[in-house]
């Protein structure tokens, strides 16, 4: 049975409304017992997060059906070091809970790794302390290079230029397009490359993540791009699809087909 990795902004959700088709492609999902995981870059929320946006508009999908940014980033530290690094993190509650429950401590003056997320917080003393922590040595980790977010708000790649443009730094970027991230959400999902689709709106992040981590993958055209980009790029989508409601009968057809 074919497994899913989904994006959501721009698949099931735009903004705050479920997009055409939306309500019953997650109907089928949860029926049908399939595995899948809902994926995004936005390291902001956690899945009791999530959970609470999709209950707003009436999609129940329990919480360890979502997986964050954040969520791989506190794997990739980890990965990387194991606990013994102290982090300075520049984000808000979902990134700071998912770096504590991986055992790193937090540190505002002697911190090995800073950590840059979502935050509308941000401010001219985030950035000098980022600034001076990087300069002395600490590492320069961030979610995602996303510009923007849900409703036009800046994204973690906007609030990392300041840093960048002050140290000369380019931070690591964990979230899509790096193939790390979807590899991170294979192992949630408890699921291989060969088993999973990669399913997403956006070519730049969403559709080059999957086939770098050798996945089929999906492009839906109810979000960034559109049928008319795809001349611009080297690699193609799988599949191209209206919208996420003709996702069911595809896979059920191939599904049979290959019984």
């Amino acid at each position: 049975m074919i497994s899913l990795i989904i994006d959501i902004d721009g698949v099931v959700l735009r903004d705050e409304t479920p997009i055409a088709g939306a309500k019953e492609f997650v109907s089928w999902l949860l029926r049908d017992g399939r595995r899948f995981v809902f994926l995004t870059n936005y390291s902001s929320q956690t899945p009791a997060d999530l959970r609470e946006r999709f209950l707003d508009v009436e999609l129940d999908i329990p919480a360890p059906h979502f997986y964050t940014s954040a969520m791989a980033t506190a794997e990739f530290l980890y990965d990387q070091d194991g606990t013994n690094r102290r982090v300075y993190v520049v984000g808000e509650g979902a990134l700071v809970h998912s770096l504590y429950e991986a055992g790193f401590t937090l540190s505002e003056s002697d911190a090995d790794v800073v950590v840059l997320g979502e935050t509308r917080a941000y401010n001219f003393e985030m950035i000098q302390k980022a600034a001076h922590l990087i300069r002395r040595g600490a590492r320069f980790i961030a979610t995602n290079p996303d510009v923007t977010g849900p409703q036009g708000r800046p994204s973690c790649g906007a609030l990392a230029a300041p840093i960048e443009r002050v140290t000369g730094k380019q931070p690591f970027y964990v979230g899509k397009p790096n193939p790390y991230m979807i590899r991170a959400a294979l192992r949630h999902l408890e699921s291989s490359s060969s088993q999973t689709w990669m399913v997403g709106d956006t070519m730049d992040t969403d559709i080059i993540a999957g086939i770098q981590a050798g996945m089929k993958t999906v492009l839906v055209l109810t979000g960034n791009s559109k049928q008319a980009d795809l001349e611009r790029y080297a690699y193609r989508p799988h599949f191209v699809l209206p919208n996420v409601s003709e996702l069911p009968s595809l896979i059920e057809r191939l599904e049979q087909s290959n019984r």
